[in-house]
């Protein structure tokens, strides 16, 4: 393997998402961008969505082609994903010889698992089971010997470092490096962004892909519960994806249209003014590996109740900046959105001790971090 030899290191980076797209491999790449210091990292990128309209294996052969093709001269090949752009990425370093470096956010065969195989299993049982039909042992072998072949592996909390250690991976190469974090600054009160988008009322405020893990059907079947307490309470979900028409049908079933809003996705800024709004930030996850939304709720001074599940209890103390309860608990849920309606100090001193705790993750500590993993 060669060794980095010049001082400024060159890095390849290939990620499935880049800006404009929105996801959590864009907005990394982003950060890397900016704040990775320039006298120190030259950084190239091969973007996936370049081959994204050719036929499913072909686009990640020719991938491979753009990565190995493009590391020539460069130090190390570092993959935002374990198998769309991990597994071409890591052949390309094993046959140019390069450090290959791998950020592991989430595991792509559970969700896919999950989505098109419908698998209720946890994340947790299925990083150990083997019974599953050969596409997805295939898909998870794949994502095991894309994470044998990294130099090192980064993962965004100490959650995901157990995952991957779950699939035969030594923890010395494992990483954790939880997400940089600039706090969202907002120079309007919660009165004033009421007015200007017509909101009213007791505000619960939940945001994501409207996929089957973040647990958006209990949540809406939560309201007819809470509606009894608080009458003028609304649930605006914030998102689009695959189960947008099924929990539209929950609404309809439930006679919610009134209480319950779907908003589909809204640019950053919007979604801010929204969480901003709020008196309540829910999500219903039942994983999560350390979600930029709940820091985004947590730094905008809205009181969050989560679940126990994933990183959450890593960013939140239950009771101290925010309330966790167990994944699909819709009484727990129901019971908590009431309690924090009822008693408005406890609620305001939960939102400032998560304001405070978001501080802790910013950008000079996760600079700092990565930078320790490449020896610098």
């Amino acid at each position: 393997m060669e060794k980095i030899k010049s001082k400024k290191i060159k890095i390849l980076i290939a990620t499935p998402l880049y800006p404009p797209e929105i996801g959590g491999p864009a907005t990394y790449v982003r950060f890397l961008e900016e704040n990775l210091p320039k006298d120190q990292f030259s950084l190239r990128i091969v973007k996936f969505s370049e081959v994204k309209k050719l036929p499913y294996i072909i686009r990640h052969i020719v991938f491979f082609w753009m990565v190995f093709k493009r590391s020539k001269g460069g130090d190390i090949i570092y993959a935002l994903d374990p198998l769309g752009v991990g597994l071409p990425s890591g052949l390309a370093a094993k046959l140019r010889g390069k450090k290959f470096l791998l950020r592991i956010s989430g595991d792509r065969a559970w969700e896919t698992a999950v989505q098109k195989w419908k698998i209720t299993d946890s994340l947790d049982n299925f990083s150990v089971k083997k019974s599953y039909p050969i596409f997805l042992r295939i898909l998870k072998f794949a994502q095991t010997c894309t994470a044998k072949m990294a130099w090192k592996i980064i993962v965004p909390g100490k959650y995901l470092s157990g995952i991957v250690s779950s699939w035969g991976i030594p923890h010395a190469k494992i990483f954790s490096i939880y997400n940089a974090f600039s706090p969202v600054s907002m120079n309007i009160s919660k009165d004033e962004i009421r007015k200007e988008l017509g909101l009213s009322g007791f505000i619960i405020v939940s945001a994501g892909r409207l996929v089957p893990w973040k647990g958006f059907a209990t949540l809406i079947q939560t309201m007819p519960e809470i509606l009894k307490e608080i009458p003028d309470a609304k649930l605006y979900i914030i998102g689009d994806g695959p189960d947008k028409q099924k929990l539209r049908s929950i609404v309809q079933f439930l006679n919610l249209e009134k209480s319950v809003r779907f908003t589909g996705v809204l640019p950053k800024s919007e979604l801010h003014r929204y969480i901003k709004s709020a008196d309540v930030f829910a999500l219903n996850t039942s994983y999560e590996g350390f979600s930029h939304q709940i820091l985004e709720a947590m730094s905008l001074s809205t009181p969050v109740i989560t679940t126990t599940s994933g990183g959450n209890p890593e960013m939140i103390e239950s009771g101290v900046g925010g309330l966790l309860v167990t994944h699909d608990d819709a009484r727990a849920f129901a019971s908590s959105i009431i309690l924090l309606s009822m008693k408005k100090e406890y609620s305001a001193m939960l939102a400032q001790k998560a304001k405070e705790k978001s501080e802790t993750f910013n950008v000079i500590r996760a600079v700092s971090e990565f930078m320790e993993v490449l020896h610098i």
